[in-house]
């Protein structure tokens, strides 16, 4: 009897196996049915002009062989009469401008501007640059080189004449510009100097 029910006992059909599928295939359809994101980067408004003077290429000479970096010469201001440069190195052209940026940020100095333009003319020097910075009138523009006219429309000066002579050298000349429009003294100023001096004669 207990042969009979055992007979009697019908197995259920095993069900089919799925295909199995190479790991690899697996992947590329897993990776198609995510979506992709779109990347897209954040532009953030600036209220500084930024401008890129010079992008050297550095190469440094070691032991196990030669190591490239890049060096960039930047200038930055408001336009309002606050302007600063720096320049900084690193392995790739972006990071050594990002670098440059953060640092000339930090050491913006005052320019005096007397309107659109200077006070009075000087005479700015650095090493073998001399670079002469003289006012002009309005709708004379800025007549100047690469790196004195960086550092012009940065601070705000729309006509002035310069004038750049025995070194070329972008770092030195900018060094002279500042150096100049350091020493730069407004109206006010100029006239206690004179009071002071017609006191002492």
């Amino acid at each position: 009897m207990e042969d009979e029910k055992q007979n009697d006992k019908v197995e259920a059909p095993a069900p089919a196996a799925e295909p199995v599928q190479p790991q690899f295939e697996q992947q590329t359809q897993r990776k198609r049915r995510e979506p992709r994101k779109s990347f897209r980067p954040r532009i953030v408004a600036s209220d500084y002009i930024e401008k890129v003077v010079t992008i050297n290429r550095i190469t440094k000479v070691t032991k196990g062989g030669k190591k490239m970096s890049f060096s960039a010469l930047v200038v930055v201001g408001d336009g309002k009469g606050r302007v600063g440069y720096s320049i900084d190195k690193s392995n790739d052209v972006a990071g050594a401008i990002k670098k440059s940026l953060v640092q000339a940020k930090k050491n913006m100095f005052t320019v005096p501007l007397h309107g659109l333009t200077i006070p009075h003319e000087i005479i700015g020097h650095w090493g073998a640059a001399t670079v002469l910075l003289k006012p002009a009138s309005d709708g004379t523009g800025v007549i100047a080189a690469g790196p004195v006219r960086a550092i012009c429309d940065a601070a705000g000066i729309r006509n002035i004449l310069t004038k750049c002579h025995r070194s070329n050298n972008p770092i030195n000349v900018i060094r002279a510009t500042r150096d100049g429009l350091n020493r730069l003294k407004t109206r006010p100023q100029e006239i206690k100097q004179e009071v002071k001096t017609e006191q002492v004669t």
